[in-house]
């Protein structure tokens, strides 16, 4: 027996898919200026002493090494044996935003070092102290170089939301797999999903690029 395509129950939940698309963009910004600030502090404490080199070393190191999912129910299910209590919502951005800024730190290590040397002794050689330096001078010019691995960033993260459904926070695979489970419209409900995830993915890469042209390369 023929498998027949009904989209009327996809349809009639469709709200609840927006609103768990929603929930998933706006988790994945706050992960991403938090991990944004991580990754700052580490590639600027990174450059500094050889201690500070060392303990951002074996942070990146084990987050990398570690599956986005099992920091996720680490923090969620761990944490409140340790007498920390989080709510979903809570853990699940700290897990993305502890993930995403072991990886910014590398690309901002990337944008440090690929500010010229030139500029750095013409703001020092002007009076700026270094931190007026680092502020005026060397953050512009490294933001504009790392805008593509940024942009690139924020849409894994976005994508990296769909785990949160582990958890029973309600962003869009979670009210897929419970629209799946109402309904039984498999093929119907995870076309819709994908069509979704992959309109949206496009729309935040051009609306990037976009916004990268709009600074000029040094």
């Amino acid at each position: 027996m023929g498998y027949s395509l009904h989209f009327d129950a996809v349809w009639s939940n469709f709200d609840s898919l927006m609103s768990g698309l929603v929930i998933g963009l706006v988790m994945a910004l706050i992960s991403l200026i938090a991990g944004t600030v991580i990754g700052l502090l580490g590639a600027f404490i990174s450059r500094g002493s050889v201690a500070g080199r060392w303990l951002v070393g074996i942070y990146v190191m084990l987050i990398r090494n570690l599956p986005l999912l099992v920091i996720v129910l680490l923090l969620y299910f761990a944490l409140p044996q340790l007498g920390i209590r989080l709510d979903k919502y809570k853990s699940f951005i700290c897990a993305l935003s502890l993930y995403s800024g072991a990886y910014l730190i590398e690309v901002f290590r990337g944008g440090l070092s690929s500010v010229p040397v030139g500029q750095v002794e013409a703001a020092r050689a002007i009076g700026l102290t270094r931190i007026q330096t680092n502020l005026y001078v060397v953050m512009p010019i490294m933001f504009r170089n790392v805008l593509p691995s940024l942009s690139n960033t924020f849409i894994g993260i976005f994508k990296d939301s769909s785990i949160a459904a582990a958890i029973a926070i309600p962003e869009l695979t979670f009210e897929a797999r419970r629209i799946n489970t109402n309904t039984f419209r498999v093929v119907e409900t995870w076309l819709i999903v994908s069509s979704l995830y992959v309109v949206t993915c496009s729309v935040m890469s051009f609306i990037l690029q976009r916004i990268e042209r709009r600074f000029p390369k040094f």
